[in-house]
C-alpha cells in the first residue's frame, strides 16, 4: 500500500503543472464569463430603456430576464469544461506513452521498482480518477460563486435567479460531468473509468506485440464495448423489455464492473508477463 500510494504522489505531480493551468483557466474563463456576460445583459437593458424608451416589462417580455442559464450557455463557461475534458482524455494515453518515449525512457526504472507492477497500473488509474473528481469537485464549488456574482451585478427585477439543481438541470455541459441523481452519478462515473482501465489495458498491448497488440486491442476494445452494452442488448433485442428500470440499472453496473475487473486482470496480466523494458 505504502508504494502504491508513493506511485500515485509521483504521477500526480508529474501532472500537476498543467493540472494547475486546467483549473486557473477554468476559474478565470468562468468568472470572466460572468462579469462579461451579466455587463453585456445590462448594457442592453440601459440601452433599451434609456434610450430607446422601453418599459421595464416591455424589456422583459422582448428579452427576458438575465440568468444563470446564459452564463452557462456561453463559450466562457463551457470552453474549459471542455478543454478539461479533452487534456485528460488525451492524458490516459499520454501517461503510459510519456514513459517509453520521454527523454532516458523512464519506463526502464517504474517497472523495475520493487513493488508489484500492479501498483504502476492502479496508480496511473487512480491519478486519472484524482484528477477528475478534482475538477469536479472545482465546478460544484465554482456555481455557488459564479452565481452570486451574477446576483451582485444584476438588480433583482432584471434578473431571474434558479437553485443549484435547477442550474445543474438546464445546462447540458453540467449534466455531463455533473449527473443529475446519484445512480446516474455512479453509473456514469463507472463506465468512465472501465473505459480508462480499456484504454490501459489496449496501450499494453500495443506495448507488448507492437502492431499485432494494436490489431489485438481494437478487437479487445469491440469485445469489452459488447459487454458492457450486453444488458441493452438483451433488453431490447431478445427479451422485449423484460426487465424493470432498476434492474436494467443493475445489471449494467455489473457489466460495467465485469469489463473494468477483467481490463484490470489482463493488464496485469500483461505487465507482469509480456510488457518489457
Amino acid at each position: 500500500m505504502k508504494s502504491y500510494l508513493k506511485l500515485v504522489n509521483f504521477e500526480f505531480n508529474r501532472f500537476l503543472k498543467i493540472y494547475l493551468v486546467l483549473i486557473g483557466i477554468t476559474i478565470v474563463s468562468q468568472i470572466l464569463g460572468v462579469i462579461i456576460t451579466s455587463k453585456s445583459y445590462l448594457n442592453q437593458a440601459n440601452e433599451m430603456m434609456h434610450e430607446e424608451g422601453l418599459s421595464l416589462s416591455s424589456f422583459l417580455e422582448q428579452f427576458g430576464e438575465m440568468s444563470f442559464h446564459r452564463i452557462g450557455t456561453s463559450l466562457w463557461f463551457a470552453a474549459p469544461v471542455a478543454i478539461g475534458i479533452v487534456t485528460l482524455i488525451i492524458y490516459v494515453f499520454f501517461i503510459w506513452y510519456r514513459d517509453w518515449f520521454a527523454k532516458n525512457t523512464f519506463i526502464y526504472r517504474l517497472l523495475t521498482i520493487p513493488t508489484a507492477r500492479l501498483n504502476v497500473y492502479l496508480a496511473k488509474a487512480t491519478t486519472i480518477f484524482l484528477m477528475v473528481f478534482g475538477l469536479v469537485a472545482l465546478q460544484i464549488v465554482l456555481l455557488p460563486v459564479e452565481s452570486t456574482i451574477m446576483e451582485w451585478m444584476v438588480p433583482k427585477d432584471l434578473r431571474l435567479d434558479f437553485t443549484f439543481g435547477e442550474i445543474m438541470d438546464q445546462l447540458y455541459v453540467l449534466g455531463i460531468i455533473i449527473p443529475g441523481t446519484l445512480l446516474q452519478f455512479v453509473k456514469s462515473y463507472l463506465t468512465g473509468f472501465m473505459a480508462v482501465f480499456i484504454v490501459f489495458t489496449i496501450v499494453l498491448m500495443e506495448r507488448s506485440w507492437r502492431w499485432k497488440g494494436i490489431i489485438l486491442g481494437v478487437l479487445y476494445g469491440a469485445i469489452s464495448f459488447v459487454i458492457a452494452i450486453s444488458p441493452w442488448i438483451l433488453q431490447f433485442f431478445i427479451l422485449n423489455g423484460y426487465f424493470y428500470p432498476i434492474e436494467m440499472y443493475f445489471l449494467q453496473i455489473a457489466a460495467v464492473l465485469i469489463v473494468s475487473i477483467g481490463s484490470i486482470w489482463i493488464g496485469h496480466l500483461l505487465l507482469k508477463n509480456k510488457v518489457t523494458v
